[in-house]
């Protein structure tokens, strides 16, 4: 089974944070599939913990090789698709481009983002829930 990816539960996973065993079991077995912008979004997010003073370089390294270590097969979207998606759903496209990644790969989408999830759902993707 395919599984859309999204940046929020890759952070999950290499920052050992409490969804990362939830995180594990739903995706074992699985192909994990993203589009090419979730790998410029992990970077963008440990530049945000820098600038928040939440996280230190070497933390980031470290996280930063067990990501490497997650095989993720990555996607072309196309813009036009995703411009129509932010428009519709009013999101950013960094959103549009994880739910046209999911219509167009007929996968669910794993997101830790709520408001992801809901948007999603409202053009049919069906979403995986993390279990309490």
């Amino acid at each position: 089974m395919d599984i859309v990816i999204d940046t929020s539960a890759l952070l999950a996973v290499v920052g050992n944070e409490p969804e990362k065993p939830a995180l594990i079991r739903l995706t074992a077995g699985a192909t994990l599939v993203a589009p090419h912008s979730v790998h410029w979004e992990v970077g963008n997010a440990f530049s945000a913990m820098f600038k928040r003073k939440i996280t230190t370089l070497a933390t980031a390294q470290q996280a930063l090789a067990a990501y490497h270590r997650i095989a993720i097969r990555f996607v072309d979207v196309s813009l036009e698709q995703a411009v129509d998606l932010s428009s519709r759903l009013g999101i950013y496209a960094y959103d549009a481009y994880l739910i046209a990644c999911a219509v167009n790969q007929k996968s669910v989408l794993l997101s830790l983002d709520g408001g992801l999830c809901t948007q999603a759902k409202r053009v049919g993707v069906q979403v995986l829930e993390i279990e309490s």
